[in-house]
């Protein structure tokens, strides 16, 4: 008999939504973009081991399949927070924000 808990865990993304990042992952633009921006081909391999893993869970239930998608999807968003934004945010509005643009300083083409 399965817990309450385990039956009403979802995965966070569609099953058909791994499949569809790894067809991404695999198409030759995409490849290309890859190699032109980091030097290297991209790793698709995990978009492919989620996919798998999901229909596991979705079709046995099984408890391995559920703990590594969550660990997957855990390194994934750890891996998103390494990127820092690039631009400051501010906390407040700048000091002289309410004064009209200055439309004579700007050159015109």
């Amino acid at each position: 008999m399965e817990r309450p808990a385990e039956t009403a865990w979802r995965p966070p993304r569609a099953c058909e939504d791994y499949l569809s990042e790894f067809r991404h992952c695999k198409s030759f633009r995409n490849r290309f973009h890859h190699y032109y921006a980091y030097g290297t081909a991209p790793s698709c391999q995990q978009w492919k081991v989620d996919y798998h893993n999901c229909r596991e869970w979705e079709n046995h239930r099984l408890t391995e399949a559920k703990d590594a998608l969550q660990k997957s999807e855990r390194s994934r968003l750890a891996e998103q927070k390494n990127f820092t934004p690039v631009w400051k945010l501010r906390q407040e509005p700048p000091s002289d924000w309410h004064r009209p643009l200055d439309q004579d300083n700007q050159q015109h083409t």
